[in-house]
């Protein structure tokens, strides 16, 4: 008889109203394919941590923001601890995943990421700008974020928002990693349209500024997006390190696209269930 396949609880919130985005469609495909090698079930955030104990793994994927399901995403996170049930990605990740504290050690370290800080008495250490972005610490998808004038930014520097300095951007680009492993970039050229995106050819400086993060954040297993913005100078700067749930834009590569990433992803997975320990029953 042929090896029983591994179980994978996949986590997804296909309803989600991503804008620009459609969640649902990328998730579908993704199991998809993946049932070739594995058995995956599909499940709603809310509900990871109540049926996790039947499977060898659990997928994280198009999750949602966990803002809006805190409590039962830090339910999840203490009963994949309590339990050891291996998760992908390994929730050790230093980006998103834990917030945006990653932005003011990077900025503070002198990293290559947009200027970032917290406090009032720190916001001379931004270049000046008629304007700053203004986010929650454990904002996500935008929600909360707003951009106001230089004058007004002062009163609205609190512990639980980060302050940047406005940057009109020529383009934004996004890394796509599997592993520590480089699959795709995609970028978008308009930047008022964020997710209309198109190929991406990287340069070899391109790709050695996403994988200084990739090797930053030390993780071992796992999709990772890295999300720059391309400066009036040249220069790639830094927006963030998605390690929990990216978005992938499968339907923006063509076929062969496609189905490399479905084999690296699939590969993966069978990397990290080896490491784990973790069979089919």
């Amino acid at each position: 008889m042929p090896p029983a396949r591994p179980r994978l609880l996949y986590v997804t919130d296909l309803a989600y109203p991503a804008r620009g985005r459609r969640y649902g469609d990328e998730d579908v495909f993704l199991t998809s394919r993946l049932r070739e090698h594995f058995v995956p079930a599909l499940c709603h955030p809310r509900d990871a941590a109540a049926l996790m104990d039947g499977f060898d793994a659990v997928v994280v994927r198009n999750s949602g923001p966990v803002l809006a399901y805190r409590d039962a995403y830090d339910a999840f996170r203490e009963r994949a601890s309590a339990t050891g049930t291996p998760v992908y990605n390994p929730l050790t990740g230093r980006g998103d995943m834990a917030g945006k504290q990653y932005l003011l050690d990077l900025s503070a370290a002198g990293r290559p990421v947009i200027p970032t800080v917290d406090r009032p008495e720190d916001l001379h250490r931004l270049p000046g700008a008629e304007r700053y972005v203004v986010k929650p610490r454990l904002g996500a998808d935008s929600i909360g974020l707003r951009v106001v004038p230089a004058d007004e930014v002062r009163g609205l520097v609190a512990g639980d928002v980060l302050v940047q300095p406005y940057i009109d951007f020529v383009y934004e680009v996004s890394f796509y990693f599997v592993d520590h492993a480089f699959q795709y970039a995609l970028h978008a050229p308009h930047p008022e349209r964020r997710w209309q995106l198109e190929p991406y050819e990287p340069t070899p400086a391109d790709l050695d500024f996403a994988r200084a993060f990739i090797d930053w954040n030390t993780l071992d297993h796992g999709i990772q997006r890295v999300d720059a913005c391309r400066a009036p100078g040249g220069e790639l700067l830094l927006v963030e390190l998605e390690d929990l749930n990216p978005y992938l834009s499968l339907d923006a590569l063509d076929d062969a696209g496609r189905e490399a990433f479905v084999s690296a992803m699939t590969a993966s997975l069978h990397r990290f269930l080896r490491d784990a320990g973790a069979t089919g029953g």
